[in-house]
């Protein structure tokens, strides 16, 4: 039986709240590109998490969201839009054909990340993972080319399939405007006493009187 909307997005919410306790401040390097899934996103507005609420805190939550526009819109696109349904068909065979996915089967806190970090400069990479994940795409076999009136009817369904995503996605944040406090309570609970600490740390560090031999 076919789960409803207001389901999945109960569930996604739950699913994050038990992941919630994992998370852990980030000690490495941040990155420098903001993420495009999360920044400015209105899920993560309809679900109060602003921009004081660290990225990869956001980050879980928008992509257990995200999964469930793009499966709604994947469903739709399969009932109703037959020529983007098999150009779709065609690019998941063409990708299945590479022989090296890295971007795939990702925990939702991971998916759609950079899969490199930022290049320190001075010191280039040997390789890249994305770099390795772009010469096995290019391997790939090319998509067979289109009519121009094939071109057409494809963009028509593609605006379509654009309007029911966003209409989902309307839907999904009202949905999530339910699970704001649950959701406000878990980041009080296992992310804000850690920002706490970090910021505790950082002020007895500033505060510490200098050694003079550090001056020498």
């Amino acid at each position: 039986m076919e789960r409803s909307l207001e389901t999945q997005v109960s569930q996604a919410v739950d699913a994050w709240l038990r992941w919630l306790p994992r998370w852990e401040p980030a000690t490495h390097r941040g990155r420098v590109a903001p993420c495009r899934r999360c920044l400015g996103s209105p899920v993560l507005s309809a679900a109060g998490l602003g921009s004081d609420v660290p990225h990869g805190v956001q980050h879980g939550l928008s992509t257990r969201i995200k999964t469930i526009v793009d499966r709604a819109v994947a469903e739709y696109t399969s009932r109703n839009l037959p020529m983007l349904q098999a150009e779709l068909d065609q690019q998941a065979a063409r990708n299945r054909a590479r022989s090296y996915r890295p971007a795939e089967g990702l925990a939702p806190e991971y998916e759609g990340l950079p899969l490199d970090p930022d290049p320190v400069p001075g010191a280039p990479f040997l390789f890249t993972i994305e770099g390795l994940a772009n010469e096995a795409e290019q391997e790939a076999p090319s998509l067979p080319p289109l009519s121009e009136e094939a071109k057409a009817a494809l963009r028509q369904e593609v605006g379509l399939a654009d309007e029911y995503a966003n209409l989902i996605g309307r839907e999904v944040c009202g949905l999530l405007l339910q699970h704001r406090l649950r959701i406000q309570a878990g980041v009080a609970e296992y992310v804000e006493p850690q920002i706490e600490a970090l910021l505790a740390d950082l002020t007895k560090s500033l505060d510490a009187p200098l050694d003079p031999r550090d001056l020498i």
